[in-house]
C-alpha cells in the first residue's frame, strides 16, 4: 500500500496553482466589463456544481443578489472567495 501525505505547505502551492490559472482566464479588462456573474458563469469558473453553489449561497461564503428570479454574484467577492479572504 503507497501513502502519501499531503501537508500544509502542498494545499497552500496548490492554492496559488489555481488562483493564478484562473486569474489567466479572467482576463484584466474583461472582469473590469464583467462585475456582475450569473449562476452558472460562477458555476463554469470555479468549476462547482449547483448544489455546491448553493451551499455556498445559504452558509453566507458567497454573497449574491437576486433580481427576479436570477441570482448574481460580483466579481470581486468571488476573487475575495478564490483568495480565501473573509
Amino acid at each position: 500500500m503507497n501513502v502519501e501525505l499531503i501537508t500544509k505547505e502542498d494545499l497552500r502551492n496548490l492554492k496559488t496553482e489555481l488562483l493564478s490559472e484562473i486569474k489567466q482566464l479572467i482576463k484584466p479588462g474583461e472582469s473590469e466589463n464583467r462585475q456582475w456573474l450569473k449562476s452558472a458563469d460562477v458555476r463554469k469558473l470555479l468549476n462547482i456544481s449547483p448544489g455546491t453553489l448553493q451551499h455556498l449561497r445559504v452558509n453566507g461564503t458567497l454573497r449574491y443578489t437576486k433580481i427576479g428570479g436570477m441570482m448574481y454574484y460580483k466579481m470581486e467577492d468571488i476573487t475575495t472567495l478564490l483568495e480565501g479572504n473573509p
